[in-house]
C-alpha cells in the first residue's frame, strides 16, 4: 500500500509519521509538498495523509489557510473520487476547513494546549479504518492540540450517527465514555470522525506516536495496521462493502 503525506510549511509530525509508516510498518511512503497540484501514481486503494503540526502558524485559525495549499484541489478531488484521506491533529483541522469533514475545531474549554496520554475507543467495525479494531477497547494514544474541542450543529450531529461516522470516543482505561474523560470538551468526547462516504478520516489523537514500545504505547500501531490490512485484502471495493 502507498501513502502520500502531505507537508506544510509548519508541520511538524511529518518526519514521526513518515517512519512509521516506512520503518515500522513497511509501507510505500512518498513525501509530497504543499505546493505540489497532482497526486500522480496514486490509484483508490492508496491513502493520503495530513499530519499534525501548525500549519502556516495556525494563523487565522488552525487549518485555515494550509486548505487553500495547491496540493489541496488534488486531495480533495482524489478524496471524492473515493481515495483513502486520513487527517492527524492540524489535518484534521485542515479537512474540516477543506469540507471534507463536517464540524470544526474549537480551542480546547480549558484555553490550554494540552499534551498528554488519552485513551479513546472505536465506536464500530464497520469502517475500513477500524474493521479490525476492538469495539470493546480502550487505545492509549496521546493528543497534543489546543484547538481539539470538535463541534457541530445539532442537525449535522444527528446526521453523523445517522451515517455511523462518528468513528472514536474519549474514553476512561476500561472504554467508558464519560466526562471525565473528555480531555479538551469535544462534543459527545468525540476524538474522530469519517464522511459519509467512510473514505476520509479526521482524528485528534496521535497513533504515529504510540507505534513503538519505547514511547510508552503501540496501541497507534493497530489504527494502521487496521487499516492497511482491511484495504489490502478487501481491496478498491473496501468502503463500498462495508458502509453501503
Amino acid at each position: 500500500m502507498k501513502f502520500g503525506v502531505v507537508v506544510f510549511p509548519g508541520s511538524n509530525c511529518d518526519r514521526d509519521l513518515i517512519h512509521v509508516l516506512e520503518n515500522v510498518l513497511k509501507q510505500e511512503v512518498v513525501v509530497l509538498w504543499h505546493k505540489e497540484q497532482r497526486l500522480s501514481g496514486f490509484d483508490l486503494t492508496d491513502c493520503i495523509m495530513l499530519p499534525g503540526g501548525f500549519s502556516y502558524g495556525d494563523y487565522l485559525r488552525p487549518g485555515a489557510i494550509a486548505r487553500f495549499s495547491p496540493i489541496m484541489s488534488a486531495v480533495v478531488e482524489f478524496a471524492q473520487s473515493g481515495g483513502y484521506v486520513w487527517g492527524i491533529c492540524n489535518g484534521f483541522q485542515i479537512l474540516c476547513e477543506a469540507g471534507l469533514l463536517p464540524g470544526t475545531l474549537l480551542r480546547n474549554t480549558s484555553q490550554r494546549f494540552i499534551c498528554k496520554p488519552v485513551f479513546i475507543r472505536p465506536e464500530h467495525a464497520e469502517s475500513a479504518f477500524t474493521h479490525r479494531l476492538d469495539v470493546h477497547r480502550a487505545y492509549c494514544i496521546p493528543i497534543a492540540h489546543a484547538d481539539g474541542r470538535y463541534y457541530a450543529d445539532a442537525p449535522t450531529l444527528e446526521a453523523m450517527k445517522r451515517n455511523r461516522q462518528i468513528l472514536f470516543r474519549y474514553c476512561t482505561p476500561e472504554g467508558v465514555v464519560s466526562e471525565a474523560a473528555n480531555p479538551n470538551g469535544s462534543l459527545e468526547n468525540i476524538a474522530g470522525i469519517t464522511n459519509r462516504a467512510g473514505n476520509v478520516l479526521g482524528m485528534m489523537p496521535h497513533p504515529e506516536r504510540a507505534a513503538e514500545e519505547f514511547l510508552g504505547s503501540t496501541d497507534g500501531r493497530w489504527l494502521f495496521q487496521s487499516f492497511i490490512e482491511t484495504v489490502i485484502d478487501a481491496g478498491v471495493d473496501v468502503t463500498d462493502d462495508l458502509l453501503r
